[in-house]
């Protein structure tokens, strides 16, 4: 006698709880996502085989042009507001403590200290880093990063900051050692440089260290 055959029913799942979490764990990572702060201007930077990753708390970060105009980039919003503080109170720059909290919302510094009033004044969409003077940094009596540098010094006084630079490949060679001049006057010897990372070439002792396996050095 044959078997009676089992009618096949369609499997039916329900995917509301699926697309609940779906879309829980997209507003999840909408809303916890720190998007990258815009550049104060745009550089092509030097390559190097280098394989260490810049920090992006805590940092202090000096942005030279290819015309040598230099700028200036902290990542903490209250960073920014206790070294403009720091620079009205040592040298006397007449800002109202509304001008220091307005520091906060500055993305980049990019102005002689003269004119810092009302560069904290502008709108934001006037903060354009190709129309702006940037901070003077022309020779050793008018390099005004150094004092930006004191405050950041004295600001991050029992912390730890990232100095770092990044220049244009085309900058003027006076303009990068001028920037490096203010950190050692500041007794800041250890810094940062920020470079496009590139392979390294063939044949090199550097390359034949990476094939073997070892430790390549920061």
């Amino acid at each position: 006698m044959g078997r009676a055959k089992i009618p096949r029913k369609s499997t039916w799942v329900d995917m509301t709880a699926f697309c609940d979490v779906a879309f829980l764990l997209l507003s999840f990572f909408i809303l916890t996502t720190k998007f990258k702060p815009p550049e104060a201007i745009a550089v092509t930077t030097p390559n190097s085989v280098s394989s260490k990753t810049a920090e992006d708390k805590d940092q202090v970060l000096f942005t030279i042009s290819p015309e040598g105009k230099v700028f200036l980039s902290l990542s903490e919003e209250n960073r920014r507001q206790e070294i403009v503080s720091d620079l009205n109170s040592r040298l006397n720059l007449q800002l109202t403590p509304d001008d220091i909290k307005k520091a906060a919302r500055a993305e980049f510094f990019a102005t002689p200290l003269s004119q810092l009033k009302a560069y904290l004044n502008l709108p934001s969409d006037q903060r354009k880093g190709e129309t702006l003077a940037g901070i003077p940094c022309v020779d050793s009596t008018n390099n005004e990063v150094t004092e930006w540098v004191n405050s950041a010094v004295t600001v991050f006084f029992g912390g730890k900051m990232n100095l770092m630079v990044k220049g244009d490949q085309n900058v003027p060679y006076p303009v990068f050692k001028l920037v490096i001049d203010a950190f050692k006057k500041n007794d800041q010897m250890k810094f940062q440089v920020i470079t496009n990372q590139a392979g390294i070439p063939e044949g090199t002792p550097l390359f034949e260290k990476q094939r073997a396996g070892e430790k390549l050095s920061d």
